[in-house]
């Protein structure tokens, strides 16, 4: 049989991608030479959406998709139209709005879906951690906490501390934000994982006196926990949103591939 046939009547798994867990598992499903695939597994047809918010995207094995779907009925559409099998939810944390799409879609096409979603952070001895149920809630308690904001929630978010004029943001991000944006804001494009020397750094650099950060997990950008709890700064966390209720979760890109390999034999 041709390859092109191979591909064609391969099992296909579309991942809603975008993080580091779906780019792994992504790898895994595919064989790429980067992760390790079972010995003789049956070979998969695997798609990648992203939304395409980022400009580069790191690269992904398999094949890619950008853009939204349309909500939950466009993307039980695209799930029917493109014969899928499996759909894995492998978005960032705080992806609430497609998560919730992902399992209605998931309902609507009668296609299995799985949640890949990473741990949250747990607090070691020695952190100053001060809940926030949102952004704008986290904007409302940075006046008591300092004046010189180290924000990593991402640009998208900024909106939401655009309005406080007595504060200075240093806003960490990986495309440059855009308006409307906080008076005095100085912006640093970088893409993680970070190291902690260079953490500490730029906390001590920029006079960071208190840290903004949504609750997203993994060890890419803990770093900037470490270094804040060393120099005794109290960090605004932002709670992530709770998974759709009776969908079935895991937390490793491994666990993942086995889940799927299961589900199509």
């Amino acid at each position: 049989m041709h390859r092109a046939a191979e591909t064609a009547a391969a099992p296909r798994v579309l991942i809603l991608g975008g993080t580091t867990e779906a780019r792994r598992l992504a790898g895994l499903l595919t064989g790429d030479p980067a992760e390790r695939s079972p010995e003789g597994a049956v070979p998969l047809h695997v798609t990648t959406s992203l939304a395409g918010r980022v400009a580069s995207p790191a690269r992904v094995p398999g094949a890619v998709r950008v853009g939204g779907f349309g909500g939950a009925q466009g993307m039980a559409r695209w799930l029917r139209e493109h014969r899928t099998d499996v759909l894995i939810d492998a978005t960032h944390p705080f992806a609430g709005t497609i998560s919730s799409h992902a399992a209605q879609a998931a309902s609507l096409a009668h296609v299995p879906l799985l949640v890949l979603r990473r741990p949250g952070w747990e607090p070691a001895e020695g952190d100053d951690w001060r809940p926030a149920a949102s952004l704008a809630e986290a904007a409302e308690m940075l006046p008591a906490l300092g004046k010189r904001v180290f924000l990593t929630t991402g640009r998208t978010g900024l909106p939401a501390f655009a309005h406080l004029d007595g504060l200075w943001f240093l806003l960490r991000c990986v495309d440059p934000p855009q308006p409307p944006l906080p008076a005095h804001l100085e912006t640093v494009l970088d893409r993680g994982p970070f190291r902690l020397e260079d953490e500490r750094e730029l906390l001590s650099r920029h006079r960071v006196d208190v840290l903004v950060s949504k609750d997203s997990g993994g060890a890419a950008t803990a770093p900037k926990l470490v270094a804040a709890r060393e120099a005794g700064l109290p960090v605004v966390l932002v709670r992530r949103p709770p998974v759709v209720e009776g969908t079935q979760t895991v937390e490793e890109p491994e666990q993942a591939a086995a889940w799927v390999r299961s589900r199509l034999g």
